[in-house]
């Protein structure tokens, strides 16, 4: 707490008419220990003597009156009756003090707990352990002061502190603290809490005097000046410069201070006018609430101001006015919060933990507002507040940032779907709308009065009439309002500590969806016929309880649920103390009045988890934008881990087949029954907790449940109305709309979870694996998802310590097959690995598998997966021996990957002719087929490079005429030009005609023409004609030739190579010398030297090369420089 250096001033004047100062002459001041007469506050456990008179009237006074209006009722008090006023008018509980001085609850669990860690850091447990340490000293309380002084002990890194802190109250609260510690906190500081502790743990060791003004009372003259002149002694150096002020103003006639009757006095109590409310150091909780915000959720600010959301709560729960001031403080910092601006100019969304908290600022305003004791004065000051934040540009809005088109739903009943409101004309719905329509709702309605205070509040005589809306048919109440409104009043009388008021209404609103579900259910089987053949539906609800800002399934959960857990703790209690008495004695279990309420054999346990499941299974819209679709799935999940947390047994078994069995057969309010929006949120879910759920119990129903829970409409196109042929009827409400679901992903992850886990379920039973696989196919439309159930089957199917489930692999295989067909003509990263898997999938079904994928692999794979995994993958060794095939069997799967090869190869030969002869090498006339498909097609569609390639297989595989063959086809689709002396097709150039020279000169001459006529990179032919002509080696590189006699450049077909070659260089120098650059001048001078060396290996060379260099010489006598390098190099 952030404790100033002194208390405020007094805010009233204390005076004694009638009293003159000779009556009180000689009087003592007198003053007496708290314990000194009457009973102690902590006296009554030790003894069994019955309170006084006057201390019982004093100890009420002390908690309403303020002692200003007890001093004008009476002329004179006496004094032992000030005395005890004062002395009640302490706190006496250590519970508000824990809650002013630390985020947990429970002052006394806390005080008597032994934990240590975080806790022994608060405030309050400091305070504790200052105090059972003996350090608070010199305790005083003077009329509504208390003072003393608290020593901390020296610790290794700091010296011995000791503060002097001082308290003032009133009616049992603690108005104003002060600490000279220099702590700056919310809450108040441990050396506060040990005082103020110190007084309640042990008031009879504390000194009380009666207000300071009383003693003042009783001094003359000379002692009044005696003792200002004692106190400016002691303390003259903080006190004189103001009592020198004071007295000039006392002796100055027209001074302020003398227009005023009586003098301020802090110890003597609250005037009439002073708000009866605990201290609260708002320019902290400012502060805090600033910092955390301008954390951006870092270093734990999020979890810090959630715990001052709790803080809020738990002031309200207390019935203590500083909740509502709290929370008006916390809400202007968010609303101060720059970044609210700089998001709006951005365009920008906030973060999903920062939305979450303005999401329970709104709910804790709806809790405030809906105070069932509020002033009508308070509520009109707290709706001019929300109004005005509310209208401020930058508030965030209810559902993100998308404004709801929806009507004023606070105060609605759900009697049918709203009109179609102009949205441009809709104000936007802001976190606080709901709490500015919920100040217009009151608890004045008589029923409502009766149902939240009377615990058998009936009407038997109505039991016949079914059609009364305030009675059940057993007589029991109901309350018909807005779902979510009615739970948010249920949340309001929790939060301000009315528990039983708000069980009382819980119960009242789940008996009406009892009603309500059974009413649409009756309605929905009398009309069925007529509204699956018309393709009509009606909204039930305009708004889904799941994902609702005010969370009303969670409310009656935690309200239901808290009251099973009291009965639990009760009954525990009862049994232990009945182990007591002896065997034979029965066991009294409490019985909560509210009992009245639940049939035979209910429970609030079995309420609870019936409320939820109907919550759960009502059919509703998927909101617009990202925030409200992610907190409908969130709030599901937070929903279902409650239910987790419950163990079931045979009754709760019963109650979940009760409330799930109808949900399948029923009308649209249910997300499970036979018409079904397009863009209802889907049960996946939902449907899988029950499914586990209800699987051990009753398996027929889970299966029943999860795969009519399996549709995902939004994905589907519209169904056709009137179509009494499907089962699962689809109703779209926008045909032609696709909805933007920002959730989809994670929608399409939950539903393929729920389909894992049927098929984990179904395993060994051949018919639901069927049904199962069927819902799969037909609801499931992500590939990848399919993808992966494949592969859980196949994984499920194949465990190491069972045998292959043959079943569920043909499952996995079906679906697998699935995924191929989806994917076929589509992009997907994972393609290759999906064809792996599932040549691995077929092969652990078996052989027909695997001839089947290759009878119909044009409808599964590309040519280039069917030849290069499939077939490949087929023909292997491993997989001969993981089929344990004979040689029959073996020689069929081997021809039909063999024939799939070659039909791959005449589909795409570029892509799979090079397979297809790799598969086909070992059957001849298979070979030749895929040879020959080659071949027709290297006229059309194969380029060079694929040519070569094979070229360059048949040759390594001793087909060298083959090779030859395709290698001449290939040449016959190059184009070199002259500046590409760096193209890859080189090197396949270089051996084609190395190939051919080792074939003989007739191979040679056919292949040099195609060569001249490609090739126009005077460079490669250079390199061409030099291994022709000068390299023996070459003839040993391939040992078909049986002569190594070189061939002679006269005749053909060398000659013609030969002049191409100088033809080249002639081209390309005249080509380069007509964009040259001086610093390519040496360049080119060393091209000429490899030029002039081609130009010698002819016999007339040195004659050619000389009548090219002057030609060049008269061409470009312009390029002087260059010319001048000429002739120095070539003469």
């Amino acid at each position: 707490m952030a404790e100033r250096g002194q208390l405020p001033p007094a805010k009233r004047l204390c005076c004694r008419p009638g009293y003159s100062g000779t009556c009180r002459q000689g009087q003592r001041a007198a003053w007496t220990s708290c314990g000194g007469s009457g009973a102690a506050q902590g006296e009554s456990s030790k003894t069994q003597s019955p309170e006084s008179l006057l201390d019982i009237a004093a100890r009420k006074v002390a908690e309403k009156w303020p002692f200003q209006r007890v001093e004008e009722r009476f002329e004179r008090i006496p004094e032992p009756v000030q005395r005890r006023i004062v002395y009640w008018s302490f706190p006496r509980s250590e519970r508000e003090i824990c809650m002013y001085s630390s985020f947990n609850t429970g002052g006394e669990e806390i005080a008597c707990s032994g934990e240590s860690g975080d806790d022994t850091r608060l405030p309050f447990r400091r305070g504790i352990s200052l105090l059972e340490s003996g350090c608070v000293e010199n305790v005083l309380q003077v009329g509504f002061h208390l003072s003393g002084t608290v020593r901390e002990p020296a610790t290794a890194s700091e010296p011995e502190l000791v503060c002097n802190v001082s308290v003032s109250f009133d009616r049992c609260k603690i108005t104003a603290v002060t600490c000279i510690c220099g702590n700056k906190d919310i809450f108040y500081c441990a050396h506060v809490v040990a005082l103020s502790l110190y007084r309640v743990r042990k008031p009879e060791q504390v000194k009380l005097r009666l207000p300071i003004s009383e003693t003042l009372f009783q001094m003359n003259r000379d002692q009044l000046q005696k003792f200002v002149q004692y106190l400016i002694t002691v303390h003259h150096t903080e006190v004189l410069p103001t009592a020198q002020k004071l007295a000039d103003e006392i002796l100055s006639q027209n001074s302020e201070i003398n227009q005023v009757h009586g003098a301020p006095d802090p110890t003597a109590g609250a005037s009439v006018d002073d708000d009866n409310c605990w201290h609260l150091d708002e320019e902290q909780v400012q502060e805090q609430v600033k910092l955390f915000l301008s954390q951006g959720g870092y270093h734990g600010s999020g979890k810090q101001l959630n715990l001052l959301f709790s803080k809020v709560r738990e002031m309200l729960k207390m019935r203590d006015s500083n909740g509502a001031r709290m929370l008006t403080l916390i809400t202007e910092q968010f609303m101060g919060d720059p970044r609210l601006v700089l998001w709006r100019q951005q365009g920008t969304t906030m973060t999903d933990k920062y939305r979450q908290l303005w999401d329970e600022l709104g709910a804790l305003w709806m809790c405030i507002v809906l105070n069932p004791h509020c002033k009508p004065e308070q509520k009109a000051l707290w709706l001019r507040q929300l109004c005005r934040w509310s209208s401020v540009d930058v508030c965030p809005l209810e559902d993100g940032n998308h404004g709801s088109e929806l009507t004023n739903l606070t105060n609605a009943l759900p009697q049918g779907p709203p009109g179609n409101p102009d949205p441009l004309t809709q104000p936007h719905r802001t976190v606080f709308t709901r709490a500015i329509e919920a100040c217009d709702l009151h608890w004045q309605d008589p029923h409502l009065q009766h149902i939240i205070s009377k615990d058998h509040y009936a009407k038997y005589c109505y039991h016949n009439k079914k059609d009364n809306p305030l009675f059940d048919t057993r007589g029991w109440p109901l309350w018909h309002e807005h779902v979510p409104t009615a739970c948010a009043r249920v949340d309001a009388l929790r939060s301000h500590g009315y528990p039983k008021e708000a069980l009382r209404l819980a119960i009242a609103i789940v008996n009406t969806l009892r009603r309500q579900q059974q009413k649409q259910l009756e309605f929905f089987c009398t009309h069925k016929k007529e509204l699956l053949h018309k393709g009509m539906t009606s909204v039930t609800n305009l708004e889904g309880w799941v994902g609702h800002p005010l969370d009303p399934i969670g409310t009656l959960f935690s309200t239901l649920m808290e009251t099973s857990q009291e009965e639990v703790e009760k009954a525990a209690v009862v049994h232990e103390h009945s182990g007591s008495l002896g065997p034979g004695r029965a066991t009294v279990h409490p019985v909560f009045p509210v009992h009245h309420f639940l049939e035979e054999g209910e429970s609030f346990l079995s309420l609870a988890i019936e409320t939820t499941l109907i919550g759960l299974g009502q059919q509703r819209a998927m909101p617009d934008g990202l925030y409200a679709q992610e907190k409908v799935c969130r709030n599901e999940e937070q929903l279902l881990a409650k239910l987790q947390e419950v163990e079931l047994d045979d009754s709760l078994v019963k109650i979940f087949q009760k409330t799930v069995s109808p949900l399948p057969a029923a009308g649209p309010y249910s997300g499970l029954g036979e018409l079904l929006y397009r863009e209802s949120v889907p049960m996946h879910t939902f449907a899988k907790y029950l499914f586990t759920s209800l699987l051990p119990h009753d398996a027929d129903l889970a299966y029943k449940i999860a795969l009519r829970a399996m549709r995902l409409p939004v994905l589907e196109s519209a169904a056709l109305s009137g179509d009494l042929s499907r089962p699962h009827h689809i109703v779209s409400v926008v045909p032609n709309r696709y909805p933007r679901w920002f959730t989809l992903s994670h929608i399409e992850t939950q539903q393929c979870e729920l389909a894992s886990t049927m098929l984990t379920a179904a395993k060994g039973d051949a018919r639901k694996l069927q049904t199962v696989l069927e819902s799969i196919q037909k609801n499931i439309h992500s590939s990848s998802h399919i993808f992966k159930l494949a592969q859980d089957a196949f994984k499920i199917a194949t465990l190491m310590d069972s045998l292959p489930d043959i079943t569920l692999l043909k499952v996995s295989l079906e679906l697998g097959l699935q995924v191929m067909r989806m994917t076929l003509s589509t992009l997907n990263w994972r393609r290759r690995e999906m064809v792996r898997w599932l040549v691995t999938c077929a092969t652990e079904v078996g052989v027909f598998a695997l001839d089947s994928i290759m009878q119909s692999w044009f409808t599964l794979f590309t040519p280039t997966e069917a030849t290069s995994v499939v077939a490949s993958t087929v023909m292997s060794n491993s997989t001969i021996v993981r089929l344990h095939l004979d040689c029959h069997q073996q020689e069929n799967l081997t021809n039909s990957a063999r024939t799939l090869a070659l039909q791959c190869a005449m589909k795409d030969p570029q892509n799979c002719a090079l397979s297809a002869l790799t598969l086909c090498e070992k059957d001849h006339i298979a070979f030749e087929t895929a040879y020959q498909i080659v071949l027709d097609a290297a006229a059309t569609g194969m380029n060079y490079s694929q040519l070569f390639t094979i070229a360059r297989f048949m040759d390594h595989r001793g087909y060298p005429m083959r090779a030859y063959k395709l290698a001449t086809l290939a040449m016959t689709h190059l184009n070199l030009s002259y500046n590409q002396d760096t193209h890859p097709a080189i090197i396949d150039v270089l051996w084609a005609c190395e190939l051919s020279h080792s074939l003989g000169k007739n191979e040679l001459a056919a292949v040099i023409p195609l060569v001249v006529k490609s090739v126009k990179c005077a460079t490669v032919l250079s390199d061409i004609l030099r291994r022709c002509t000068l390299t023996p080696g070459i003839v040993t590189l391939h040992s078909r030739r049986n002569s190594g006699k070189l061939i002679s450049l006269d005749k053909a077909p060398l000659r013609q190579l030969l002049d191409a070659t100088i033809g080249a260089y002639i081209n390309t120098t005249h080509s380069r010398l007509t964009h040259i650059s001086p610093r390519h001048y040496s360049e080119f001078i060393e091209f000429l030297s490899k030029a002039r060396e081609t130009f010698l290996i002819a016999q007339d060379g040195h004659i050619q090369f000389s009548q090219f260099i002057d030609n060049l010489k008269q061409i470009y006598k312009g390029k002087k420089k260059l010319m001048m390098l000429v002739r120095e190099r070539f003469g």
